[in-house]
């Protein structure tokens, strides 16, 4: 062990032994190196096995055709092979940083035709590829399906989940090794996963208070660059060290943020109200239609007729005025509206009224 790796295990044992501060996260929680990360796979395959609940589609059987020509088995000319115990699947997987060859991922394998169930089938050899086109895994194995389908003679049936998507763990090779910019160059760019420039900055001071002035320097309101070691197993270990430091990431934003559709309001602790005053009510308007038949004399010679009538009423409920004092926070504001017994969808519109009044400080996010 040389005197530079002697020196990285003692500031590591000395960043270790800080107690975690209130509120503190590790930067490995809050952000992430530049360059690891995962990568998506796609392919296409087929299910064999399955009990007569296989796809009838053309592709189906020009893949079993193809399948069976680089088998060495040649099927005539015209024939085409409708066999309902296969079914054409896609096939997604996702590559982690660092996987290298021999190692198993996970697979998820989905029908791309007219299926009824993938239940009871088996995978057979199918490659996934990345972005760039080059082949990356084999995935091959027996599928997990948690949906169930069932059908009676008289038309009738039931589906559990769906029986169309299925699982295979460990179900693919990885055969190729996706390269990270993360052994190349002196430095790490540390990203973190919610952008803020004061959160990137005290990254960067509590660096640079263990491992010395001018290691990390905060680039924008996303990403740190660390000064790092060139030899590859040192940098491991400085990795390691940095993303175990604890630091308080900034508060967030003022915001409120507000499902239009379930009615859901969020109102995060930093929002304050400036003085206003609201009045809340509502008015229910009924309009109701009683008919009169109008009957004539019997010797009159005249017709019976309708004529409408209609009843308008209007209720309106007696709500309180409620005001809010300069700076007000979360409780009162949630206070004040229970206690004129506001729904969801009344809290929203006093929000917005609020924030086109200018006495809301926050950023009002509707979803």
């Amino acid at each position: 062990m040389n005197a530079t790796h002697k020196h990285l295990m003692m500031i590591l044992s000395l960043v270790i032994s800080f107690s975690f501060p209130v509120y503190a996260e590790r930067i490995k929680d809050i952000a992430s190196i530049e360059g690891v990360r995962t990568n998506q796979l796609v392919g296409y395959g087929l299910v064999t096995g399955l009990d007569k609940s296989g796809d009838k589609t053309t592709f189906t059987g020009q893949s079993l055709r193809s399948m069976l020509g680089r088998l060495g088995l040649t099927l005539p000319p015209g024939i085409d092979p409708k066999a309902k115990n296969i079914a054409a699947v896609s096939i997604q997987a996702e590559l982690p940083a660092f996987a290298k060859p021999g190692q198993h991922i996970d697979v998820t394998v989905s029908s791309i035709g007219d299926a009824k169930s993938l239940r009871g089938g088996v995978l057979l050899m199918s490659p996934l590829k990345g972005a760039d086109g080059q082949v990356y895994a084999i995935a091959q194995g027996n599928l997990v399906v948690g949906g169930l389908s069932a059908s009676g003679k008289d038309g009738s049936s039931i589906t559990i989940n769906n029986p169309n998507v299925g699982r295979i763990a460990n179900g693919a090779t990885i055969e190729r090794i996706v390269n990270t910019p993360f052994a190349d160059g002196n430095a790490l760019i540390f990203n973190l996963y919610t952008p803020d420039f004061t959160t990137a900055n005290r990254m960067a001071e509590s660096i640079n208070h263990v491992l010395g002035p001018n290691t990390a320097k905060p680039i924008d309101a996303t990403s740190v660059r660390v000064n790092a070691p060139l030899d590859l197993g040192q940098k491991v270990t400085f990795a390691s060290m940095v993303e175990n430091m604890t630091i308080a990431p900034d508060d967030a934003p003022a915001r409120i943020i507000i499902n239009s559709r379930t009615g859901t309001v969020v109102i995060n602790s930093k929002v304050r109200v400036q003085p206003a005053a609201v009045s809340h009510g509502s008015l229910t308007v009924t309009i109701s239609e009683n008919p009169q038949v109008s009957q004539p004399n019997a010797l009159s010679g005249g017709q019976t007729v309708i004529t409408p009538k209609s009843q308008i009423k209007v209720e309106e409920e007696k709500s309180h005025m409620f005001l809010f004092n300069p700076g007000v926070s979360l409780d009162e504001i949630v206070r004040a509206v229970n206690n004129v017994g506001a729904a969801p969808s009344d809290l929203v519109a006093i929000l917005e009224a609020l924030k086109a009044a200018g006495a809301l400080r926050a950023e009002l996010i509707i979803i």
